[in-house]
């Protein structure tokens, strides 16, 4: 797992599996995964809209990549799920900045993303539930001919399936996070932490 110096980030697990959103083409149709094609149409949408193409309209077009993007994850439990034991530590107005920093680096990788796209075939294999929660399996079938596996865990919030954690050939987008956050406020603090994510997010901006 590549890692940026001082900064987390885990960007191999998270691109890909975010850049699966505009590539899907899904020939398993259950719910959760009817749920992300939606977000998936939506994005396509977007980012093949002539009138939306050039450098002066890139901030309305990413506005609404990230509006769709915004309603299929579920941001606030990926912060929790990524802090860990650190989460009830914080106090509510830091919950809520951590929540909104997160989801600002998640949404600026994704953006840097979005036209990459370059032809790659994904393939909806599998899907499972169990009463709230389901998972969603597919391939990413590369330019060289392999393959590669990426398991999406979602939550029903209200007939609306969440995604809270991604996994990229095993190794999930969370639990990498959550060493790295755990590494930076053990070593350091939360504080620290804190001011990496707003560097990180700035960067980008």
């Amino acid at each position: 797992m590549r890692r940026y110096e001082n900064v987390p980030c885990g960007r191999s697990i998270l691109c890909g599996a975010l850049l699966m959103l505009i590539l899907a083409a899904p020939c398993f149709a259950g719910a959760p995964t009817e749920d992300i094609k939606q977000t998936t149409d939506r994005i396509l949408i977007v980012v093949s809209d002539p009138a939306l193409k050039g450098p002066e309209n890139e901030k309305k077009r990413e506005k609404l990549v990230r509006q769709a993007v915004d309603e299929r994850f579920d941001w606030e439990a990926m912060t929790k799920r990524s802090l860990a034991r650190h989460w009830q530590k914080r106090t509510d107005s830091e919950k809520k900045e951590f929540i909104t920093l997160f989801g600002k680096l998640l949404e600026r990788t994704y953006m840097d993303k979005v036209g990459s796209y370059s032809g790659e075939k994904v393939i909806y294999t599998d899907e499972s539930t169990d009463g709230k929660y389901a998972t969603v399996t597919a391939k990413i079938l590369t330019h060289s001919n392999t393959e590669v596996e990426v398991l999406y865990r979602l939550k029903d919030l209200n007939g609306d399936w969440r995604v809270y954690d991604i996994s990229i050939e095993g190794v999930s987008m969370v639990n990498n996070y959550r060493k790295q956050f755990n590494s930076i406020i053990v070593r350091s603090s939360y504080n620290e932490l804190v001011k990496k994510l707003k560097e990180k997010v700035a960067e980008k901006d």
